[in-house]
């Protein structure tokens, strides 16, 4: 009998070990880098959405609505604080888009820091494969898990190739079509700039970036936290406390204009920040 238990549990050793191979049949440095080839490149032709944004920021909650245009999103605050806005409030926020639609330099502005932003995001994408080092961890929920930390080999120059850098964490890929389900990042060490004179990152800050498949080909940040703390020049406090999520995805025309995306949000009215709030309790 404790001979057959032997060959039983070898066996299942060997099973478990072929399967795990079979599950992750490229090195993971190989599958990290057709995974940034396939965000980079689905960021030029992903589809046009319609969704809601619940902020957390300085003990404060906005619940927004937004619509994406070529020319950057646009958005409606519907809550704050879990409230409705008052009569002035609506004003205020209709008065905001008015302006935006009818200023040239405002559209410019909004293009702009729509476009930096977007540049920001790649660059940021784009570090994954050379900055770190990767490990298998396990299957999980239908993707790779990946460990990784820095890669010391990395020359960091940028401030955000800096900050990056000095993380360690994990990173969940959909096993099936090979895209970013989750990236979370630990900073293991303190981030000085100017040789700490002009600032500094305390180690232990985190981050969470997750993502939900929304149609056959586009994924969307379903959440985002940001917990950095640190000094600047003058002794300055950093920091950074952000906390978002997102929901109620809806796919709009492509190519919409600002007006355009504007002229969608007013076809949502009250009962979509209701909706959005029942959803978000419910998530919690």
């Amino acid at each position: 009998m404790g001979l057959c238990w032997r060959t039983v549990l070898t066996l299942a050793l060997v099973q478990c070990a072929a399967a795990a191979s079979a599950q992750l049949s490229i090195p993971p440095a190989q599958l990290v880098r057709e995974v940034v080839y396939n965000e980079l490149h689905d960021h030029d032709r992903h589809g046009y959405w319609r969704y809601w944004i619940e902020r957390h920021a300085q003990a404060h909650t906005r619940l927004v609505q937004q619509v994406e245009t070529v020319d950057g999103p646009v958005t409606r605050l519907d809550l704050a604080d879990g409230l409705p806005l008052d009569s002035a409030g609506r004003v205020e926020e209709q008065e905001r888009l008015l302006q935006l639609l009818a200023s040239p330099n405002e559209q410019a502005r909004h293009r702009r820091e729509y476009a930096e932003d977007e540049k920001r995001i790649g660059r940021i994408v784009a570090l994954l494969p050379d900055a770190f080092l990767y490990e298998y961890a396990g299957e999980e929920n239908g993707c790779h898990r990946l460990r990784f930390r820095p890669n010391p080999a990395y020359p960091a120059q940028s401030i955000e190739a800096r900050i990056f850098h000095a993380m360690s964490g994990d990173l969940w890929v959909d096993s099936r079509l090979k895209r970013m389900a989750r990236l979370d990042g630990h900073l293991i060490e303190n981030v000085d700039f100017g040789f700490g004179i002009l600032g500094r990152l305390y180690k232990g800050g985190w981050f969470r970036l997750q993502r939900t498949q929304v149609s056959a080909t586009d994924w969307k940040t379903e959440r985002l936290e940001v917990h950095m703390s640190g000094r600047a020049m003058l002794f300055k406090t950093i920091a950074r406390e952000t906390s978002e999520l997102r929901g109620g995805f809806v796919e709009v025309p492509a190519g919409l204009q600002l007006a355009q995306g504007a002229a969608l949000l007013d076809q949502t009215g009250s009962g979509s920040a209701l909706a959005a709030s029942a959803a978000i309790a419910h998530r919690r």
